[in-house]
């Protein structure tokens, strides 16, 4: 499943599953783009990084995800876009009655509506190139919800029935659009979170995680960034060219209840 020559630009990029995805894509041959809304020296050297390691052209481009005219600046200043993997995302956990409304203009405007500035303005340099693949990190909270999410739960249930639009507006054209729905995915955040947990439920680190943080999640293990980056490369992959406006779920089972 070689992606040699092709390029891919995947928003929020810099840590988490954006950076696990970008690395897998580097790996399988993509040139990639990184991005976040920073403008650090650490964030270049993690594109250099990746150049050197897998031998790809590789670039960190700043573009805040929360302003529709910088996610279209970011695919112009990219030039090429074969590949679009649109992962930024923010959360907040309140009840609806008092969830902050500039938290949830927030959560709208990174987690949702980043991706369809992104998406219009990549889709003329698909077409141009005569092939695209638009991959949209959703949530299992696409599919389903939790109470306090109200936010997170509304604009990923958003991004699954935006990709389902950009399939059928491309369904006669070698391009593709698929969300994955990730569950619980181990990341430096989440994994900084356990200590914290372990000491308000004063539990040992296991029992934390099969208990509290993967409660929903019936494998009772977590997601990782590498499998999560194996279905995008999947996903671009000639095997999946007649897969396009579906969901993959990677929640060790999550949704199957």
């Amino acid at each position: 499943m070689s992606l040699n020559g092709k390029t891919a630009v995947i928003t929020g990029s810099n840590s988490g599953i954006g950076l696990g995805v970008a690395r897998e894509l580097a790996k399988a041959g993509a040139n990639v783009v990184l991005n976040s809304f920073t403008d650090r020296d650490e964030d270049h050297a993690l594109a250099a990084e990746i150049a050197t390691e897998f031998g790809v052209e590789a670039r960190y481009i700043k573009a805040d995800m929360s302003k529709g005219d910088e996610c279209r600046a970011l695919i112009e200043k990219a030039g090429v876009c074969d590949i679009l993997v649109n992962n930024a995302g923010i959360q907040n956990v309140d009840p609806i009655d008092t969830f902050p409304t500039e938290k949830w203009d927030a959560i709208i405007a990174i987690n949702m509506n980043s991706a369809f500035h992104t998406t219009a303005a990549a889709l003329p340099l698909m077409r141009a190139a005569g092939w695209g693949r638009v991959v949209n990190i959703a949530s299992a909270h696409g599919l389903t919800a939790s109470p306090f999410k109200s936010a997170y739960v509304a604009a990923k249930h958003g991004v699954v029935g935006m990709t389902k639009v950009v399939a059928l507006e491309t369904a006669e054209e070698p391009i593709t659009a698929n969300a994955v729905c990730p569950g619980y995915v181990l990341t430096p955040l989440v994994e900084a979170q356990i200590p914290d947990t372990m000491k308000e439920y004063d539990m040992d680190r296991e029992t934390v995680v099969r208990d509290v943080l993967l409660a929903r999640q019936p494998s009772k293990e977590f997601a990782t960034v590498e499998q999560l980056g194996g279905t995008c490369i999947f996903l671009c992959s000639d095997a999946a060219a007649q897969i396009t406006g579906t969901t993959i779920s990677v929640d060790g089972g999550w949704t199957a209840l």
